[in-house]
């Protein structure tokens, strides 16, 4: 039976970079292929219903740890990481829709792919994924159409947005990634154990 895994992520989250690949991963290895739903949100909505502070509001022992946490996991996958990057914090609005116009476009596959050159961009290349060059750069070097560009600014892909956003605050999403199986959630890259414990049950 294959299962839906809503993937609720943000394209400037470094929680989101260092777990895509293997959510991804996961996902095409599963025993019944799983479908995953591609869905980026706007955290900025997420967060005052939520409980959760922008990283310069937090308190300074949170964003201490938060580096120390993102070394680690760095360390152990062999990802690279810029902690502080040069364009960090950045918005993710505009990449967001990008990445919902290549699904509309060109599926989850493509979907896949631009987010992870997204993230990638941030954390590891230093690009600035708010610069509409970039992500026409980004689209290109994932032999994506050029259309999704401008189609990323209709209508359709910003009513989408929307929608994913208040999705998330609906099943009571506070933070990304966060994958929904069924009628259970997991908050957190370091929580994919537990994703594929439930996509192998």
């Amino acid at each position: 039976m294959s299962r839906t895994i809503d993937y609720y992520l943000a394209p400037q989250s470094p929680w989101t970079y260092l777990g895509h690949q293997r959510m991804w991963d996961l996902a095409q290895q599963a025993q019944a292929q799983a479908h995953i739903r591609v869905m980026p949100v706007d955290l900025g909505q997420v967060f005052p219903v939520s409980g959760g502070l922008p990283l310069g509001k937090r308190a300074p022992q949170r964003q201490a740890y938060r580096l120390m946490e993102m070394t680690r996991f760095s360390q152990h996958l062999n990802l690279p990481i810029h902690l502080q990057p040069k364009f960090f914090p950045v918005a993710g609005d505009d990449a967001a829709r990008v990445i919902i116009a290549v699904d509309l476009h060109h599926g989850t596959q493509a979907a896949m792919a631009i987010t992870g050159a997204i993230l990638k961009a941030v954390w590891a290349q230093e690009r600035n994924i708010a610069d509409t060059q970039v992500l026409a750069e980004l689209l290109a070097e994932q032999h994506l159409d050029a259309a999704c560009l401008a189609q990323a600014t209709q209508a359709d892909v910003q009513t989408r947005y929307t929608q994913y956003t208040q999705s998330a605050i609906d099943v009571g999403v506070f933070g990304a990634p966060t994958y929904v199986i069924e009628d259970q959630m997991y908050w957190g890259q370091d929580r994919l154990d537990f994703v594929a414990r439930h996509l192998q049950a």
